[in-house]
C-alpha cells in the first residue's frame, strides 16, 4: 500500500508512433516518429555544418560529429531543460537509442569490410612490433591510471573490467579515421602511411578482441564461471563465423561475377546474417556490435559483392544514423561534471598518459628498427587517434555502470583531443620528400627527337578512358625512345566507408599492375594493360585520392617527378546524347583550372566527343583528321609541335600544313571574328581541333564561362560549333612566369605521389 501523501514517481506512458496532426489537437513532438525525424534532421543539419567549419584544419568529420553530439547534451545546449524536454525528452530515448544503434551495428558491419585479415597476416615484422608496443604500453598505462582515478572519483566500482576498461580506452587506434587522415595528408603510399595502416589494421583487431574481454568481465553477475562461458561462447561464435558463414557468404560472392549486377537475394541474406549475428552475440553478452564486426571481416573481399553491399548501405547508415550515435553520446556527456582542480587535473592526467604510451611507445620501437626519428614522431602521433570504437567502449562502460558519468566526460575529452592534435602535429613535424630533382624537357616544343617524351594522362572514371587511348596512340610517332604515358586515375577521397576500400587500393600499390601479385579485376588498368601489350607505348598507371580541392597537388607533383613534358586533363564537362554538354561539377572545373596554373609542364585539356569512337582502336585502324588554327604565340606553337608529333602517325592527317605526307597547310586571310567562326566551321568535319589555349586573337563567343579552354577553344567546345569534334587546348609551359616559385610556396602542402612502393619496403611491411 502506498500513503496518499507520499510522493510517488508515475512512469512515463509510452509515447505513440504517429500523431493525427496539429490540427486534431495534438502535438506531433509529443509522438515517436515526428520527434526522432526532428531529432534526425537536426543532428544531421548541425553536425554537417561544424564539419564545414572544421574543414580548414583539415579535421575528419568524425571530430565535428563528437562535438555536435557533446553540444547537444547538457555540456552546452542541453542545458536549456525546455530544449532537452521537447527535443529530446527521456521516454523518447529509447527510440534514438535503438536507432542509434542499428546504425551503429552496420557501421561496424563495414568496418569489418574494410578490413581485410589477409594483409594482416602478411604484416610484416616492423609494422607488427609497432602495432604491439602502441597496444601495450598504452594498455599498462591505463591500468596505473585505473588505480588513480578508483581512489578518486570512481569509488566503488568494480575492479577487474575498471582496469580492463581503461586499458582499452587508451590502447585504440581508430582505424576508419587514420585512413582518412593519411589520405587527406597525402602520406598513403609513403613508408609511414603504410606502416600506419598496417599497424592500425591489427591494433583494430586487438582493440575488438579486448573489448570482448572487457565485456565479458563487466557483466551483472559475479561469478567467474559467468564470464568464462561468455568468452567460450563468443570463441565459438567466431569459429563458426569461419568455419561455417565464410563458406557460404563466398559461394554468393563467386555466384556474383564481374559485370554482372548483384542478385537482390543475396544482398537480403546478407544484411540478415548481419542482424541475427548480432542478435546471437547480444544473447551472449559480447554485445550486438561484435558479431556485425565478424560477419564483415569473414566476407570475401575479392569480386564486386563486397563493394556492393557498401553502396547499398553506407550512405543512409554513414549519413544519418551513425550522427544519431554521437548524439546519444553526448547526451550523456555533461563536461560540467569536471569542475574543481581535482577533475581537471585528473582529465590532464588521462590525456597525457594517453599520449604518452602511443607516442613514445610507437616511436621507441620505430627508432628500434632504424626509422628516422621525424617519420617515427609522426607514426606515434598517428596511431593515437581515436574515434568511433573509442565511444564504443566508453558507452558500454557507461551502460555497464564501469564508467561513471565524470569519468565517462572525462575519456570522451581525451578521445577528442587526441583525434584533434593529430592532423596539425603530423603537419608540423614530417614533411615527406614531395618533388624530384629540376628537369629540362617541360615542353613538347624543341624536345629532342632522340628522347623519350613522357605524359601523364589523368582520368576520372571509364568514360574516358577510350577517347584517352586513342589519344595516347596517336601521339606515339615514330621516334627511337617512344613515348612513356603515367595515367593517373583521379579518386575523390569522401567520408563515405567505401573510401576506405579505395585507400587499400592505393596503399597496396600506387601503381595498380605493377603488383605482380595483384589479383583483382580493376577494368581501367586492365584497358591500359592491354593497350600496352600491343603498341609500343610504355604505360604505367597511377591512382590519386584526394579531396578535390587538393588534388591538383597530386597531379602536379606527379608531372614534376616523373619528368613529364604535359599533363593531360579531361575537360568538366561531358556530352549528352543530343549533344549538350553537362558539367560534372564546379570542383572538377577548379581541379583544371588550379592545374593550370601550378603545372611544371605544358598542360592540355581534352574535350571529348568521342574521340575514335566508344572503344579502343587498333594501330592498323587509325584513320584520323585533325585540325590545328594557328594564329601564334607560345600556346598554338605548343599545339603545333604536338601536332606535327601527331602526323607522324601513318593514320593521322593533320590540316595545317606544307604540302607533306601527312601534313596540308592552308593559309587564310582573316578581316573579322566572323571570318574566323566561318573558317573554323569549314574545318569541323574533322576529328579533333588542336588549339593553344591563348592565341593571338579576340574572343568568339559573346560569353566565355570556361576560361582555361581561352578564346578559341571555349568556341570549338560550344554544342552549336560541333558535336563530333573533339578539341585539345594545349597550354605551354611558361618559366618566365616562375611557376616553379609558386609550387614552392605550396610545397608545405603538397606531397610525394610514388607511382608504386618499394618492392622491397612492401616485403617488410
Amino acid at each position: 500500500m502506498v500513503n496518499d501523501n507520499a510522493t510517488t514517481m508515475a512512469c512515463p506512458a509510452p509515447m505513440k508512433a504517429t500523431s493525427n496532426g496539429s490540427f486534431q489537437g495534438e502535438s506531433p513532438l509529443d509522438f515517436a516518429l515526428p520527434l526522432v525525424i526532428l531529432q534526425i534532421c537536426l543532428v544531421v543539419a548541425f553536425t554537417r555544418t561544424l564539419a564545414f567549419f572544421l574543414r580548414p584544419l583539415r579535421q575528419p568529420r568524425v571530430i565535428a560529429e563528437i562535438i555536435g553530439g557533446i553540444l547537444l547534451g547538457p555540456s552546452a545546449i542541453g542545458r536549456s531543460e525546455k530544449f532537452l524536454h521537447t527535443v529530446f525528452p527521456k521516454n523518447s530515448m529509447t527510440v534514438l537509442d535503438t536507432l542509434a544503434n542499428i546504425g551503429l551495428l552496420y557501421f561496424l558491419f563495414l568496418v569489418g569490410l574494410e578490413l581485410d585479415i589477409r594483409s594482416i597476416r602478411r604484416t610484416g615484422k616492423k609494422a607488427l612490433a609497432i602495432a604491439v608496443a602502441g597496444i601495450s604500453l598504452p594498455f599498462v598505462l591505463g591500468i596505473g591510471t585505473s588505480v588513480v582515478l578508483r581512489a578518486t572519483i570512481s569509488k566503488g566500482v568494480s575492479h577487474g573490467p575498471f582496469l580492463v576498461f581503461m586499458g582499452v580506452s587508451l590502447s585504440i587506434t581508430a582505424f576508419p579515421v587514420l585512413a582518412r587522415i593519411l589520405a587527406e595528408l597525402k602520406l598513403l603510399t609513403t613508408d609511414v602511411g603504410r606502416i600506419a595502416m598496417s599497424a592500425a589494421a591489427v591494433n583494430d583487431v586487438a582493440a575488438w578482441i579486448l573489448l570482448a574481454l572487457a565485456i565479458a568481465l563487466s557483466g551483472s553477475d559475479s561469478s567467474p564461471l559467468v564470464s568464462i562461458w561468455v568468452l567460450l561462447s563468443g570463441i565459438a561464435f567466431v569459429s563458426f563465423a569461419v568455419f561455417v558463414l565464410r563458406p557460404a557468404l563466398a559461394l554468393m560472392a563467386r555466384r556474383s561475377p564481374e559485370g554482372e549486377p548483384v542478385k537482390e537475394l543475396y544482398i537480403c541474406i546478407t544484411l540478415s546474417i548481419v542482424l541475427v549475428a548480432g542478435f546471437v552475440t547480444d544473447t551472449i553478452g559480447i554485445h550486438a556490435l561484435f558479431g556485425a564486426f565478424v560477419v564483415g571481416i569473414v566476407i570475401p573481399k575479392d569480386g564486386p559483392f563486397a563493394g556492393v553491399l557498401i553502396e547499398k548501405i553506407e550512405d543512409i547508415v554513414s549519413g544519418l544514423l551513425l550522427p544519431l550515435y554521437f548524439a546519444s553520446s553526448g547526451l550523456k556527456t555533461n563536461v560540467a561534471t569536471i569542475s574543481g582542480g581535482q577533475s581537471w587535473g585528473l582529465l590532464v592526467l588521462v590525456i597525457f598518459t594517453a599520449c604518452l604510451g602511443k607516442v613514445v611507445g610507437t616511436t621507441v620501437v620505430s627508432l628500434a628498427y632504424k626509422v628516422p626519428f621525424r617519420e617515427a614522431a609522426a607514426l606515434g602521433f598517428l596511431m593515437n587517434t581515436k574515434g568511433l570504437v573509442e565511444l564504443i567502449v566508453l558507452n558500454i562502460g557507461k551502460d555497464r555502470k564501469v564508467l561513471n558519468d565524470q569519468t565517462f566526460a572525462i575519456l570522451v575529452l581525451m578521445a577528442l583531443f587526441t583525434t584533434f592534435i593529430t592532423t596539425p602535429i603530423v603537419m608540423a613535424i614530417y614533411k615527406p620528400a614531395r618533388r624530384g630533382a629540376p628537369y629540362k624537357h617541360r615542353t613538347i616544343q624543341g624536345k629532342d627527337t632522340d628522347t623519350e617524351l613522357r605524359m601523364l594522362a589523368c582520368f576520372h572514371s571509364n568514360h574516358n578512358i577510350p577517347t584517352m587511348i586513342n589519344l595516347i596512340e596517336s601521339s606515339r610517332g615514330t621516334r627511337k625512345r617512344g613515348l612513356c604515358v603515367y595515367a593517373m586515375h583521379m579518386m575523390e577521397l569522401s567520408e563515405r566507408s567505401s573510401a576506405i576500400s579505395m585507400v587499400h587500393k592505393a596503399r597496396k600499390n600506387g601503381l595498380p599492375f605493377w603488383n605482380k601479385i595483384r589479383d583483382d579485376k580493376d577494368q581501367i588498368v586492365i584497358a591500359f594493360q592491354a593497350y600496352q601489350q600491343l603498341s609500343r607505348v610504355t604505360i604505367r598507371p597511377m591512382t590519386a585520392i584526394s579531396a578535390l580541392n587538393s588534388i591538383h597537388e597530386d597531379i602536379c607533383t606527379s608531372a614534376h617527378q616523373k619528368r613529364a613534358a604535359i599533363i593531360f586533363l579531361p575537360f568538366h564537362k561531358h556530352q549528352r546524347v543530343d549533344g549538350t554538354m553537362e558539367s560534372l561539377g564546379h570542383s572538377f572545373h577548379l581541379v583544371n583550372q588550379r592545374v593550370l596554373r601550378y603545372a611544371p609542364c605544358s598542360v592540355g585539356i581534352l574535350v571529348d566527343r568521342g574521340f575514335g569512337g566508344t572503344t579502343q582502336v587498333f594501330s592498323s585502324e587509325v584513320s584520323y583528321s585533325f585540325a590545328m588554327p594557328f594564329f601564334g604565340g607560345r600556346d598554338d606553337r605548343e599545339a603545333l609541335a604536338f601536332g606535327i608529333r601527331m602526323a607522324e602517325h601513318p593514320g593521322i592527317m593533320l590540316t595545317k600544313s606544307k604540302k607533306q605526307d601527312s601534313i596540308k597547310y592552308e593559309e587564310r586571310v582573316i578581316e573579322s571574328q566572323a571570318d574566323i567562326a566561318r573558317t573554323l566551321k569549314s574545318m569541323s568535319k574533322c576529328n579533333m581541333f588542336l588549339v593553344g589555349r591563348t592565341p593571338c586573337v579576340a574572343p568568339l563567343a559573346a560569353i566565355i564561362d570556361c576560361p582555361e579552354l581561352g578564346p578559341v577553344g571555349s568556341f570549338l567546345a560550344s554544342s552549336d560549333f560541333s558535336t563530333t569534334a573533339s578539341v585539345l587546348v594545349i597550354q605551354q609551359y611558361n618559366s618566365s612566369k616562375n611557376l616553379d616559385s609558386e609550387m614552392e610556396e605550396q610545397e608545405e602542402d603538397t606531397y610525394e605521389v610514388p607511382d608504386t612502393p618499394d618492392a622491397s619496403k612492401m616485403a617488410k611491411v
